[in-house]
């Protein structure tokens, strides 16, 4: 019976999940229109770290807990899931149409974040130092590069303004309606996820699936489930600035701002297990770079989406299997 009832809120998660979707996508493409800012600039700010939020807190529940291999895992298994599927399925639904600033500057920023990440948490192989982690200096390099980030954002906020193609689908709600489909929208994917998260987890310990298999899948997976919902309804929409600047906007923020605000309260221990997952991310973000110039050049076309499908599963699959 209780499983019954899990099913039924896990249902009703995902019901929160996509009208969140539908609204912040709806008053994101508003608030665009209605102040004449870029939508690209949309999905990397208002829609990523909306998205977001459900890191942000595991991560702080996480940092107060010393659970220091849930605060990485979370945030690499996120930002690996948003990379690969979520890209994957909204590029498969429709081709995602790429801006030449977001080819040659955004994606190569988080593509460089990601390395950073990688050189300044195994300080073992790289410093000689005793331990691997993030300590108070590395947050504050993180948290530099994510107030760089809002300043370029800033500056192409000012320059779009002057030069912006607005779509004429696209409703002009008022500011009140846009305000409340924006926050209403957030709190939808928030409240969803939540529950589809708690209530699946309850199932897999019905079924006697272990702990460490739940983090690794279920926990990284549930707090992508709001940037999946919305990327995809973006991509329905033929938002494609929307779409993959959620992915490449929650992926720098997750590691940027996120890693870098636990990093300020306390040291974070790193373990070397997870190399071959951050390698994977790295190598996911070089991809996103190279698949600018294939087949159809400033644009993820649905082979290269079908790519990034089936390296997710083959993920999966090593996840699984690894001891």
């Amino acid at each position: 019976m209780n499983t019954l009832f899990d099913f039924l809120l896990i249902i009703v998660g995902f019901i929160l999940l996509l009208k969140g979707a539908d609204f912040l996508v709806s008053g994101s493409a508003s608030f665009a229109k209605k102040f004449k800012v870029p939508e690209i600039v949309i999905g990397l700010t208002i829609v990523a770290m909306g998205t977001s939020a459900p890191e942000m807190v595991v991560n702080l529940v996480s940092s107060a807990k010393g659970l220091d291999d849930v605060i990485f895992g979370n945030i690499i298994g996120s930002s690996i899931f948003n990379l690969f599927l979520i890209l994957g399925v909204a590029g498969i639904i429709r081709p995602l149409k790429v801006h030449t600033n977001t080819v040659w500057r955004e994606i190569p920023f988080a593509l460089c974040l990601s390395l950073v990440f990688f050189i300044i948490v195994n300080d073992v192989f790289f410093f000689g130092a005793e331990k691997n982690g993030l300590s108070l200096w590395d947050g504050i390099l993180l948290l530099s590069c994510f107030i760089g980030f809002l300043y370029y954002i800033y500056i192409s906020t000012k320059k779009g303004a002057t030069n912006l193609d607005i779509d004429d689908e696209t409703i002009d709600y008022s500011n009140t309606k846009t305000l409340l489909l924006i926050v209403g929208g957030i709190a939808g994917l928030a409240v969803g996820g939540r529950m589809v998260v708690d209530h699946a987890i309850e199932i897999a310990r019905t079924m006697e699936i272990s702990e460490k298999l739940i983090g690794l899948t279920v926990l990284a997976a549930g707090t992508s489930l709001p940037e999946l919902a919305t990327s995809i309804i973006a991509a329905m929409r033929g938002k494609a600035d929307i779409a993959i600047g959620n992915v490449i906007g929650s992926n720098i923020f997750n590691i940027s701002l996120i890693l870098g605000a636990n990093s300020l309260i306390k040291n974070i221990e790193y373990n070397t297990a997870l190399n071959p997952d951050l390698l994977f991310l790295i190598i996911g973000s070089s991809l996103l770079f190279i698949f600018m110039f294939t087949l159809t050049k400033k644009k993820l076309d649905r082979w290269e989406s079908v790519v990034y499908t089936v390296g997710f599963l083959g993920y999966l699959i090593f996840v699984f299997y690894r001891k």
